[in-house]
């Protein structure tokens, strides 16, 4: 009983595959388990080895172990050379593809201006520390310790301090930071945001 049923499936799958083409009909014919040879550097299969950062490392294994599959699997252009990395160009994982430099920008002006925040409140604002190369956080700390209140960078370039201290900073940057000189240090005065 058990013989007829496996050969009604047998003649139920023959006679599926009878409109196959040749490329499924050789799919069919593949046996399992399938033998894949796995890389000893990055422990990828081979063929997945160059999208490992460390491909330098996998072809040097694979050279020396597998020198025919190497020469199958290696890149190669018109001349029968390797390509070099530099022209092959690939993202490595969990990076940008390009990383953008800063431009660099010559030492501005550094301004201190008063902001009124409500009708008797003010805080000072100062601008273009980080052109001459001062970690604002830091500098926004030592205002907050140095005049006993709060202090926040709020832009790419702006120091927010709490209170009206606009000449008693212009003298604390002149002292603390010797790369700005005190003719570069301006005074805007009262300002609306």
């Amino acid at each position: 009983m058990a013989e007829v049923k496996q050969e009604e499936k047998e003649s139920e799958n023959e006679a599926a595959f009878e409109g196959e083409s040749d490329t499924a009909a050789e799919k069919r014919k593949i046996q399992c388990p399938i033998d894949v040879l796995y890389c000893g550097e990055c422990t990828l299969p081979v063929e997945y080895c160059e999208y490992y950062p460390g491909y330098d490392k996998c072809k040097a294994w694979l050279e020396q172990n597998c020198p025919s599959l190497f020469e199958k699997l290696t890149l190669s252009d018109g001349t029968g050379k390797e390509q070099d990395d530099d022209t092959k160009k690939r993202q490595k994982r969990g990076g940008k593809g390009v990383v953008k430099t800063k431009k660099k920008a010559e030492p501005q002006t550094v301004t201190v201006a008063r902001v009124t925040r409500n009708k008797k409140k003010f805080v000072t604002i100062i601008r273009g520390l980080a052109t001459h190369d001062i970690e604002l956080k830091k500098a926004s700390k030592q205002f907050a310790n140095h005049f006993s209140c709060g202090s926040s960078v709020t832009a790419e370039d702006e120091i927010v301090i709490q209170g009206d201290v606009t000449y008693e900073v212009i003298d604390f940057i002149a002292e603390k930071f010797p790369q700005i000189d005190e003719d570069s240090i301006e005074d805007l005065g009262d300002q609306k945001r």
